[in-house]
């Protein structure tokens, strides 16, 4: 008998009891990811009646890498650009709900007399509700379509790269066992900045590399390409003092931005549930029943903290963002459990050693008992909103509407505020690629140079090559936005305006020629008043370039090519509708899709010959024509069987206009039987008007729409008619056509002189 190893005959174990688990859990419709965690219960040694893993080293090794899968996949389905799209409400709502959790979590932990690390590490459990979960259960609750369910997923949005930005903040807490203040912002000046550097130089790069390789992608190399950059990036993250987990999330989310992310979606899903199935049911293998027993006391009060927690804190997030009472509560009332990044978190307290031994279980049990209750704390909300707004105080209620209505309608941005926020965003961005470049230079170049070409011209090439390389984004940094439309206004608007607005050119140029400044004075030993009449001049000619400048436009053109291309592309295919269909709402215009049906009478006619603007007032915009898109079509185009015309009208024509395109579409009963193609015969005597006339003269296709389908003369066999041949008399005709007009053709050919 051969020898198997430990992991093999665990994995088996692992896989058989899972999929055991799925099973029931799928029969009963809960949550997979609790089936696994019972999965893990039975499997773990902890269970004495049922077999057990053997190597559970090698196991949470193999969970390690379910969470890198779990994040990288979680990175797919985000995008920077929804941080944008989920509005105010959502962020305010989700800042005040992680805050108070993390609060409520530290002061159940310190109740308890817990450890400090323990309170902390159950604070950022406790803060994050279940994306997974909550979305199962709209979906098994029908409320997908409500308005609520949009806000309460755009908080989730939130949640998610937050729990990301936390992780980060607890490793590095545990790692330096330091809570002071500077500590602190030190810790998130460093996230905020490799954050901001991975993602734009990941954007500019992975897009365009994908893109050339296309035509040697196939699924599999696409596959094997984008874990190789997965876990490159959590090499990456790992020596740069980050987890693994942050670095799979970057990845993910910078491939989100690709075309090919649904494909890369689709093809990681099998390797991320197998190894996020290992996660789960490693974490079920922790919870030890004793344990639970001895801390029922803590997991029912916890239990309480994170459901009335959720549904106060979440109301009151919701509410100061300026929604209604209701709205409000339906949000909170769906956020009363923790899941997937509450695992992840108690796994990462077990892996840096931080955590004591009994906070694990106790999690585990909580969130099994929060998701239990998931569905019926989402269908109490309504009750309980309604029982609330009967009871409330009418001042208060008041207050509250006045609360939400007023703040709907603050949306309004000033041209310094548009002007500041982009200045400051420029500025950033840009400033951390020149400290990367220069960062990576004095670490690997210039150490290299001085070994090759050591003295004074190793340095001035090391010197020139660095400030060639942040020369444009040093001149973004100085000339950006002092020529835009917000610039301008403001200069021209006051002169008052005209001080502040030199000031922020002559700073972003002081922030420039301190780059160059830095460059210089670490290359060579120059006093202070050189290196900085040095640097003016370099900056100087860096404004004045005007191949500097082309450069600068190209690559911020790529990196906004790159970054939209995706969200082009849809709306290229009508996959997504363009961004100024949202304008059209404030003049009570719709860009709508409508495909033209197969059967509809409109197939084949021109613009010009169905005139809808005339007739509905519908315009249409666009064609969407199979992969073809026919922008702003002229009135000489035809449409086709599925077509896809892209229209703005209003709601009233709209409506019309589609209650005509059902009434051309439609196929009448008659129009059926009329249609039905039937094979008849007739002879040719003296009488008949095809006698000595050859196919073409008889007209038979023609005049009667039908066809010969074979001529039977004298005792010779059913040929194809000659079209030179005339046809003799005696001559057997099959004719093939719709029933009327077969019908038609056999009563005038047998019609005789005189005869009526």
């Amino acid at each position: 008998m051969s020898h198997l190893a430990p992991l093999i005959a665990d994995l088996a174990l692992i896989l058989i009891c899972a999929g055991i688990m799925t099973l029931i859990f799928k029969k009963l419709k809960q949550p997979l990811v609790l089936g696994y965690v019972v999965a893990g219960f039975l499997a773990s040694p902890h269970m004495a009646y049922t077999p057990s893993v053997m190597d559970t080293t090698n196991v949470q090794t193999w969970a390690d890498i379910g969470v890198i899968f779990l994040l990288f996949a979680l990175g797919l389905e985000f995008s920077f650009k929804k941080i944008v799209k989920v509005g105010g409400a959502a962020i305010i709502a989700a800042c005040t709900i992680i805050f108070c959790m993390i609060l409520l979590g530290v002061a159940v932990g310190t109740g308890f007399g817990w450890q400090r690390m323990d309170c902390i590490f159950l604070g950022g459990m406790i803060a994050m509700s279940s994306t997974t979960i909550i979305y199962k259960a709209f979906d098994d609750l029908g409320m997908r379509k409500k308005q609520f369910t949009g806000l309460v997923l755009s908080v989730l949005i939130l949640e998610d790269i937050l729990a990301i930005v936390l992780m980060v903040m607890l490793s590095t807490m545990a790692v330096s066992n330091n809570f002071e203040g500077s500590e602190m912002l030190e810790s998130i000046a460093k996230l905020l900045f490799f954050l901001i550097l991975w993602f734009v130089v990941g954007i500019y790069l992975i897009p365009g590399l994908l893109k050339r390789c296309r035509r040697l992608m196939s699924e599999e190399t696409l596959l094997i390409v984008s874990l190789g950059l997965c876990f490159g990036m959590v090499v990456m993250a790992a020596h740069t003092g980050f987890s693994a987990a942050f670095g799979a999330f970057i990845m993910g989310s910078i491939l989100a931005e690709t075309v090919e992310a649904e494909s890369i979606e689709r093809l990681v899903k099998p390797v991320k549930d197998l190894f996020g199935a290992i996660f789960f049911v490693s974490v079920g293998m922790m919870v030890d029943p004793a344990m639970i027993m001895e801390y029922a006391g803590p997991i029912v009060v916890i239990t309480l903290a994170v459901v009335i927690g959720q549904s106060l804190f979440g109301t009151l997030g919701v509410l100061l963002a300026g929604q209604p009472l209701k709205t409000a509560m339906q949000c909170g009332f769906s956020l009363t459990q923790i899941g997937e990044f509450a695992f992840i978190i108690a796994s990462l307290g077990v892996s840096l050693h931080v955590t004591s031994h009994f906070l694990y279980p106790i999690v585990v049990a909580v969130s099994v008992i929060t998701t239990f209750l998931t569905p019926y704390m989402i269908r109490v909300a309504e009750p309980a909103s309604n029982f609330v707004d009967t009871h409330l105080p009418e001042k208060w209620r008041k207050f509250l509407m006045r609360y939400a209505s007023g703040s709907q309608t603050m949306n309004h941005e000033s041209l310094w505020k548009k002007l500041i926020f982009a200045l400051v965003r420029i500025t950033v961005v840009y400033s951390i690629i020149c400290i990367a470049v220069i960062a990576l230079a004095f670490r690997f170049l210039v150490p290299f140079i001085h070994e090759s070409l050591p003295g004074i011209w190793g340095a001035l090439l090391t010197a020139l090559f660095i400030i060639l390389c942040i020369a444009p984004f040093l001149r973004a940094i100085m000339i950006k936005k002092n020529h835009s439309v917000e610039f301008v206004t403001l200069w021209n608007d006051s002169r008052g305006n005209r001080a502040p607005l030199v000031a922020t050119i002559v700073l972003r140029i002081l922030l420039a020629v301190s780059f160059v400044m830095f460059v210089i004075a670490g290359l060579f030993q120059l006093s202070v008043g050189l290196v900085f009449g040095v640097a003016v001049l370099l900056v100087t000619i860096m404004i004045l370039s005007r191949q500097l400048k082309k450069q600068s436009i190209l690559i911020e053109r790529k990196f906004f090519q790159n970054l939209r291309y995706r969200d082009m592309r849809a709306e290229y295919m009508g996959e997504k509708k363009p961004e100024y269909a949202g304008r059209l709402l404030s003049r009570d215009l719709h860009l709508t899709d409508f495909e033209i049906p197969g059967e509809s009478g409109w197939v084949g006619r021109t613009l010009a010959e169905l005139n809808f603007g005339k007739k509905y007032g519908v315009h249409v915009v666009s064609i969407l024509r199979g992969k073809r898109r026919i922008n702003i079509p002229g009135a000489d185009v035809r449409l086709f069987p599925q077509d896809k015309i892209q229209v703005i009208a209003t709601d009233e024509e709209l409506n019309a206009f589609g209650q005509e395109m059902d009434k051309t579409s439609v196929i009448e009963c008659d129009a059926i039987e009329k249609s039905e193609m039937i094979l008849r015969q007739f002879s040719i005597d003296e009488y008949s008007p095809f006698l000595n006339k050859t196919l073409k003269e008889a007209g038979i296709r023609e005049k009667y729409h039908c066809l010969i389908a074979g001529v039977e003369r004298g005792g010779e066999t059913l040929h194809a008619p000659d079209p030179h041949e005339p046809f003799t008399e005696g001559d057997v005709v099959w004719i093939v056509g719709e029933n009327d007009d077969v019908y038609r053709l056999a009563g005038e050919k047998s019609e005789k002189p005189g005869m009526k």
